[in-house]
């Protein structure tokens, strides 16, 4: 057990195992069957990586951007320079695999685009797609927050992969601003978003 629990890969290795043994008695009780399995799947991997995606969004938000102002500043560099840049690189791909198998889900359910049209195509007649479309494009605005402005602009606040050593310092303070206000945005998105997916699926 020690093995397994003190290296987060082979943690992670034994998660998914667990899980492909619940697959097992799944398919022994319930059977397999192709059609209800494969969207399951898909729901599944969104979720999952939806997890990590906000995770982070909110641990940046309620942890690490108020503990900040109280970490000594010789300890602050650390931050910066290690544990951000790698909260980064999980927060940007769990953000584009979570849309990725969104999409997948919505396209496999046969509702992609009348979500995406917030319905408009069916005369608005179904509820349930105006709610999940609407979760979809907050989704997706948020998604593009990520890749198209907070990440960028954390590239050049903390220099990562030295892409931006010449920067200035009042430019560096503007680009950490900007990546703050938008991870401010999207933690303000992820309410209604994260209410209008999970009603899509109860209350309608």
């Amino acid at each position: 057990m020690a093995a397994i629990l003190s290296n987060l890969r082979n943690t992670v290795i034994a998660g998914f195992v667990l899980a492909a043994l619940v697959f097992v008695v799944y398919w022994r009780v319930q059977g397999y069957d192709v059609t209800l399995f494969v969207p399951f799947l898909a729901r599944w991997l969104h979720v999952l990586s939806g997890i990590m995606w906000i995770g982070l969004l909110y641990y940046f938000n309620f942890v690490a951007t108020p503990t900040m102002p109280s970490i000594p500043d010789e300890l602050k560099p650390a931050l910066g320079k290690y544990i951000t840049p790698a909260a980064l690189f999980w927060f940007r791909w769990s953000a584009m695999s979570t849309i990725v198998f969104g999409i997948i889900l919505a396209q496999l359910n046969g509702y992609l685009v009348q979500a995406y049209t917030l319905d408009a195509i069916e005369g608005f007649a179904n509820p349930k797609a105006l709610g999940i479309g609407i979760g979809m494009w907050l989704g997706t605005i948020m998604w593009f927050n990520v890749w198209f402005v907070i990440w960028p602009n954390q590239q050049k606040a903390l220099n990562i992969g030295n892409k931006y050593p010449d920067l200035a310092k009042e430019a560096k303070a503007a680009a950490a601003k900007t990546a703050g206000q938008f991870s401010r945005v999207n933690t303000m998105l992820s309410i209604p978003m994260l209410f209008a997916m999970v009603a899509a699926q109860n209350i309608y």
